[in-house]
């Protein structure tokens, strides 16, 4: 159990590691090693902790990492993924907050930061793309996907409403489409 514990933790070091860009960038690191890798949680499993963890309190990273970890080895399992994924952030911010504001100003530096938030984009647009293939699976799910997409756009509204929102047109839809 012990050596299981200590597989979560480092798999989860590692994703925390390569985690630019906060918890979208952590998408197609996890789908990568968690799902391809490793195979502790399947393509689905992980989109619908992600969408957990985006509307649940706290840290969409940590939240799925720590759904994840329950998954796979329980409560235990769910402290080692979670202190996994955070410990590589906490050694080093700790390491940059003494010097960080020494160097930010410096151009190599908001250049190096300006070419890490582009590649982030990259990797959130493909992490939402390989997503959208294995959401999006007929009519029904593209039009809830459209009309998040419209509101998500147009309006300021919370993640949470929209995720309700498509949660309740899920259930109403299945419900619908059985009686028929």
């Amino acid at each position: 159990m012990l050596k299981e514990l200590f597989k979560l933790f480092f798999a989860f070091a590692k994703v925390g590691v390569m985690t630019f860009g906060g918890g979208y960038a952590m998408l197609p690191i996890l789908q990568r090693e968690i799902v391809e890798a490793r195979g502790w949680a399947t393509e689905e499993e992980l989109a619908d902790y992600f969408a957990i963890g985006q509307c649940t309190p706290g840290v969409i990273a940590v939240n799925t990492a720590t759904f994840i970890g329950r998954k796979k080895d329980g409560i235990p399992g769910a402290i080692a993924a979670t202190l996994g994924v955070v410990f590589p952030s906490i050694v080093i911010i700790s390491l940059l907050a003494g010097v960080i504001t020494q160097f930010s100003e410096l151009v190599w530096v908001k250049n190096a930061f300006a070419g890490i938030r582009v590649c982030v984009c990259v990797l959130i647009f493909n992490a939402v793309w390989k997503l959208g293939k294995k959401s999006i699976v007929d009519k029904y799910a593209a039009g809830i996907f459209a009309l998040v997409a419209v509101g998500a756009i147009f309006t300021d509204l919370s993640p949470v409403v929209f995720i309700l929102f498509a949660a309740v047109c899920g259930v109403v839809l299945r419900v619908l489409l059985e009686k028929s």
